[in-house]
């Protein structure tokens, strides 16, 4: 028997996909509101795991109007259109045309109940990085809050457990005076579950220790039923102590072996396009999305020399201030923080994120002949996906989404080891 499960704030479905390759699990229903990612998970549930009516179970939907994601909704209310955010600003993505408005109830109730909830909201309102940025240190970003809309889905199908995924950022989140984690370990203690006691030493995790290539910290919560158990505690420290870390690797996953055997993509110099950026020559390869972005000439020279001070051992600008120097020197201005690294074949890659959906120069090729940034093919692999697994969109959608993504092969070891608890439950 497979354990049923829910997946919120799906994205395209690196989460789910793990616990789907796990064999343990069966998708009963996932909520998400983009639609490109929407496509995607659809697409990879069909194509995939055969799920014949995936454009119904998988719900492009806003999670805060919670009655009717419970009870269903109007579909021709639910006609793709632009959605104003509480922020008052609008989304630059549709939301629809997926899901026939029966909403989750009727799914739950046709599964005869579910045994875990899965997901994690929007981590950037938690992220360091974006709240330094931002002027008001992400204080009134409503993405803050959306916890409590994955709460109220919990509470109202009681699943066994549930997995809440985040990054470490969300430990020191306190956008309104109280830490976002109290509130959190709060809200899920008022409806009867328990998390870990010490979320920092027990719940914070790399993905490169569990065959990632990537170098990716994040906040695993398990939440357990305490009416189901009368040692939820020492069941949670028994997860991350002895059971999880079972699924560790020796060998942690380096660039190289992740991405070293897809065909080269060189600039095309003498053939600039009428901007003056540069194209890529088309690589014959078997998977999608493995496609150079256009780069100026200048970008394309910074990347070449960088890689080559590697390549050759000098590393005369693998320090920051050698690295500001550079910006400076070739751009004409100055930055606070240093803007180019290139990715070291024989280690792990650094964090993959959505911003290189803007540029990719902290995201550079290890190989100095091509002089460019990673392809979505490459982040794809670096993030763990399946060469099968096809991204639905353009490109910036589809940076976007595997720099959010869970790594469906962490999401498979954390898949395991949820399982094993639940057999004990």
């Amino acid at each position: 028997m497979k354990y049923k499960m829910i997946d919120l704030f799906a994205g395209c479905g690196g989460l789910e996909d793990g616990f789907l390759q796990s064999g343990k699990y069966e998708d009963i229903a996932a909520v998400e509101w983009l639609q490109p990612q929407i496509n995607t998970l659809v697409n990879r549930l069909e194509k995939k795991w055969h799920i014949a009516d995936a454009k119904e179970r998988v719900m492009c939907f806003d999670i805060q109007r919670e009655e009717e994601l419970f009870l269903g909704w109007n579909i021709e209310s639910a006609a793709p259109k632009s959605e104003i955010l509480p922020s008052g600003k609008k989304s630059r993505y549709k939301t629809g045309p997926y899901g026939n408005g029966k909403g989750l109830d009727y799914y739950v109730n046709k599964a005869n109940g579910i045994d875990i909830i899965i997901g994690g909201p929007p981590c950037q309102a938690y992220s360091v990085a974006g709240r330094v940025k931002d002027g008001n240190g992400m204080k009134d970003d409503y993405r803050n809050y959306l916890f409590e809309h994955y709460l109220s889905v919990v509470n109202r199908y009681k699943p066994k457990a549930f997995i809440f995924e985040n990054v470490p950022g969300l430990l020191s989140a306190i956008p309104d005076g109280t830490p976002i984690i109290d509130l959190i370990r709060k809200g899920f203690g008022s409806i009867g579950y328990e998390i870990v006691d010490d979320i920092k030493k027990y719940a914070k995790i790399n993905a490169s220790d569990y065959g990632v290539p990537q170098h990716r910290e994040r906040l695993i919560i398990l939440g357990l039923r305490k009416d189901n158990t009368k040692n939820s505690r020492e069941l949670l420290h028994d997860f991350y102590s002895k059971i999880l870390p079972k699924y560790k690797v020796k060998h942690k996953k380096t660039v190289g072996e992740a991405i070293g055997d897809l065909p080269a993509a060189y600039p095309l110099i003498d053939k600039p396009s009428p901007s003056g950026r540069i194209s890529y020559s088309k690589p014959d390869c078997k998977t999608t999305w493995h496609i150079a972005r256009r780069h100026s000439i200048r970008d394309i020279e910074i990347y070449r020399l960088l890689a080559a001070d590697i390549e050759s051992g000098c590393n005369e600008y693998t320090n920051s201030k050698a690295l500001s120097d550079l910006y400076e020197e070739r751009v004409g201005a100055k930055s606070p923080i240093h803007r180019y690294h290139v990715l070291r074949k024989d280690e792990p890659s650094t964090t993959i994120i959505s911003h290189l959906d803007r540029d990719g120069n902290r995201f550079i090729h290890f190989d100095p002949k091509q002089g460019r940034c990673i392809t979505p093919r490459e982040a794809a692999r670096i993030q763990s996906f399946d060469d099968d697994f096809d991204f639905i969109g353009n490109q910036s959608d589809v940076y976007i989404m595997i720099g959010n993504a869970v790594p469906p092969v962490l999401a498979k070891c954390i898949a395991m080891a949820v399982s094993e608890v639940l057999e004990k439950l």
